[in-house]
């Protein structure tokens, strides 16, 4: 089982920075896509964005694009998540977990389930 623990999150002014960390274990994490998945309250997660297993590209959803950059080091079962610029519409408890697609948009998660997250409050 591949499972993950989020940590990083913390309160921020609008316009700070904070870098998300995800270290994975049970599975080696070169095989794998990761995708970061947030979660305001009463909401859906939304992926935000995800980096491929083969190449190491990635991508962004527009509410983030520009501002976040997602990164891995598989020597260290790590995968990162730079959140720059940010707004209070950033709140929520964060996530990382596999992804079954990283080609376009954050794809389904898949193979285990949702750790505890990290929580990241935006505001003033």
């Amino acid at each position: 089982q591949l499972q993950f623990v989020e940590s990083g999150g913390g309160l921020v002014q609008p316009g700070g920075s904070l870098r998300l960390s995800c270290v994975a274990s049970g599975r080696t994490l070169d095989y794998f896509s990761i995708g970061w998945f947030r979660q305001a309250p009463g909401k859906e997660h939304e992926g935000v964005s995800c980096i491929n297993s083969h190449d190491g590209s990635s991508y962004y959803a527009d509410s983030v694009k520009g501002r976040f950059t997602i990164s891995r080091d598989n020597a260290k079962s790590t995968v990162y998540l730079q959140m720059n610029s940010l707004k209070p519409e950033d709140t929520g408890v964060y996530y990382c977990r596999a992804v079954s697609d990283c080609s376009g948009y954050v794809g389904p998660a898949y193979f285990g389930s949702w750790g505890q997250g990290t929580q990241v409050t935006v505001s003033s």
